[in-house]
């Protein structure tokens, strides 16, 4: 049996494939049992951390300069923004694929997108029905209240 530590995984290589699937599955087992979202629980299908809100005059210049920018539809600075939001966290309330669309508000002093995005949701990428504010890539999210897009 060979134990590998490569890019945040164990690695295991052993002869006998049945020893094998039942180390996996152990490891597996052991490693759900101890994941943060596991501490949490389960989230219903209708859960959002979205519960918490955040004022728009109370986010970052970037993040309003972003709100401003959706309003006007464009143009924006990164390829990816404007672009489908997946809600693979399932944080945010259930909707459709394609439903969610995601803007980067800038992080002064970092070379990349950072951390931080606004995701929007509604049918009209210009009105949307709500948006939501990330400061730690989609981790959590706050409601954005007092924005009303015309």
């Amino acid at each position: 049996m060979a134990l590998k530590f490569t890019k945040g995984f164990f690695v295991v290589r052993m002869a006998n494939s049945r020893w094998r699937r039942a180390l996996v599955v152990g490891l597996l087992g052991l490693a759900s049992a101890f994941s943060p979202a596991a501490a949490k629980g389960p989230a219903p299908a209708d859960a959002t951390t979205a519960e918490a809100t955040i004022a728009a005059a109370q986010l970052p210049p970037q993040g309003q300069e972003i709100l401003a920018l959706i309003q006007r539809g464009g143009p924006f600075r990164h390829d990816k923004d404007g672009t489908v939001f997946g809600n693979r966290e399932r944080l945010l309330p259930l909707q459709p694929r394609g439903y969610y669309r995601e803007y980067t508000v800038r992080t002064s002093g970092v070379s990349h997108r950072g951390a931080r995005r606004i995701v929007c949701g509604g049918q009209q990428p210009t009105r949307p029905d709500a948006c939501y504010y990330t400061e730690d890539h989609y981790a959590s999210f706050r409601r954005i209240v007092q924005w009303n897009p015309q």
